[in-house]
């Protein structure tokens, strides 16, 4: 039998998470784009709905066979829920409400809740010593984020900021949940947790937003094209590449540069203006991130000074 091939990054590696994050980053740009013309339920209906239907032939393509099983099939629909349908609607309402900057910065507490949800859900991932001085420094800039218009009473923006806080622990729970999808391909995992978001979103885009009355514009039909095309499925087939070419320890730096992404297309490209809280929250999380995970981080520090 010979030996497996050493997860490692090279050059080809570096490019696929350089690419991960300008997609899963840009996806704020394009949900910014997206409201213009568009109600929630339906962009949301839109981007899982077309991703699951690409996703699913790239199952096949790999060789796999979606399940049959009525009992997965509940599964999927409950991680649809959890990973997609809830935190994407929560994410798309509240750019309607704050810039894409701060959204993505706020997305980028994921991980962090993560940890929470496995210390209180699951027996082998306590909160380590390091992890909690990580999840502290990391609300510590939650706060400067959102503590100057929490004092001007719960507004519109202040509600924005705690749902893309919502959207971020509901992918925490799904992270726990989808442990126990274990025993199937990522791909045909993530192609049934989207068939299952797009069954529970479906319905709440045609009962309440009667998407077939909309007369969206150009730009706002080719930003939900880039969110279910890029932004999703070909995000998650980079995803699935980088997992068994270089590891989950090296594809978890993605979190790192998802948040300057999205600041640097809101600031660049939608004008959006950079506030001094917003570099402050930002790195106070990054700092957490490091903390919380700091073998990663030594391993990517490392990884950058070798180059």
């Amino acid at each position: 039998m010979s030996p497996s091939k050493p997860l490692h990054m090279g050059p080809i590696q570096w490019l696929m998470l350089l690419s991960l994050a300008l997609l899963w980053g840009g996806s704020f740009f394009f949900i910014e784009l997206a409201i213009r013309d568009l109600p929630v339920f339906t962009i949301v209906t839109a981007r899982v709905g077309l991703a699951a239907i690409l996703l699913i032939g790239f199952v096949y393509l790999r060789g796999h066979t979606m399940p049959g099983s009525l009992a997965t099939w509940a599964r999927f629909l409950l991680l649809g829920a959890l990973r997609a349908t809830l935190p994407i609607s929560l994410i798309v309402w509240a750019e309607t409400q704050i810039d894409s900057g701060l959204a993505s910065i706020l997305n980028s507490t994921s991980p962090l809740f993560t940890m929470i949800v496995a210390h209180f859900l699951t027996a082998d991932e306590p909160l380590t010593p390091n992890r909690t001085v990580g999840v502290i420094i990391a609300m510590s800039g939650v706060t400067v984020l959102i503590g100057a218009d929490a004092l001007q009473g719960l507004g519109l923006k202040v509600l924005a900021q705690l749902a893309m806080l919502g959207a971020t622990l509901s992918y925490g729970f799904a992270a726990v949940y989808g442990r126990r999808f274990k025993a199937l391909p990522t791909t045909v995992s993530s192609a049934g947790m989207l068939v299952g978001a797009t069954l529970l979103a479906l319905p709440l885009a045609l009962l309440l937003e009667r998407p077939w009355t909309l007369r969206p514009s150009g730009l706002s039909v080719a930003a939900v094209l880039a969110l279910a095309v890029l932004s999703t499925a070909l995000a998650f087939v980079i995803w699935f590449k980088l997992i068994h070419s270089a590891g989950a320890a090296n594809t978890s730096m993605v979190t790192f540069l998802i948040p300057i992404v999205g600041l640097l297309l809101g600031v660049g490209l939608l004008g959006e203006r950079l506030e001094p809280s917003s570099l402050i929250g930002l790195a106070l999380i990054l700092l957490g991130l490091a903390v919380a995970t700091k073998v990663v981080a030594a391993k990517w520090l490392t990884r950058v000074r070798s180059s």
